[in-house]
């Protein structure tokens, strides 16, 4: 539990630092920048415990995520100039997030009583969300509706890691493999523009 913790921790960090970075384009305003950030690292988290009833909401039962985002958008404040250099920072960091919280979503489901199928789809919904919030906040379209592969990476390795579990891998290699599929995936996505046919 101590790993996942950490992983999720670690998650909510690189969200809260991939919406202060997708504000900073936008403007000068750093409340409005740690709000993004903020809305960021929890929406997904949020939208997953509402829809499986479990209250009170992660980050309101725990301090450390909100610490966890302050720090990414003060890390974010310090580096700016350097992370704006890196404007692929954004996928990796978004990519990151996305992996951590699938995972991290997924055994919460599970940890609720529900089948697999509905944990892989909170897993999703955990991942995606915060990005959604973030991506119509400063007025872009959100990833999961651009070309490459996004919320299906988050799918396919949900499964993976439920996969996994059932064969009794080991939890904590079971969720640094799971992420890192995920990452893998979406990064190759991007950068070899790797998508499925348009409808």
């Amino acid at each position: 539990m101590q790993l996942q913790y950490a992983l999720e921790l670690l998650g909510t960090l690189t969200f809260a630092i991939s919406g202060a970075l997708a504000v900073k384009d936008k403007s000068e305003d750093w409340f409005g920048a740690g709000f993004t950030g903020f809305v960021t690292a929890i929406g997904g988290g949020t939208l997953r415990d509402i829809m499986l009833g479990s209250y009170p909401l992660s980050w309101v039962g725990d301090m450390n995520i909100i610490y966890t985002i302050l720090g990414g958008v003060l890390l974010t404040s310090f580096f700016n100039k350097y992370l704006q250099k890196l404007r692929r920072t954004l996928s990796l960091f978004d990519s990151m997030g996305i992996a951590l919280f699938t995972v991290s979503g997924v055994e919460k489901a599970l940890s609720m009583g529900v089948r697999w199928e509905i944990a892989a789809i909170m897993g999703m919904f955990s991942a995606v969300f915060g990005g959604v919030i973030r991506d119509t906040l400063v007025n872009e379209t959100p990833v999961i509706f651009r070309k490459e592969i996004y919320a299906s990476a988050c799918l396919l390795g949900g499964m993976l890691y439920l996969l996994l579990s059932y064969f009794d891998f080991d939890r904590n290699l079971n969720f640094i493999l799971s992420a890192s599929f995920i990452v893998s995936v979406r990064l190759l996505a991007v950068k070899y523009h790797i998508n499925f046919p348009k409808i």
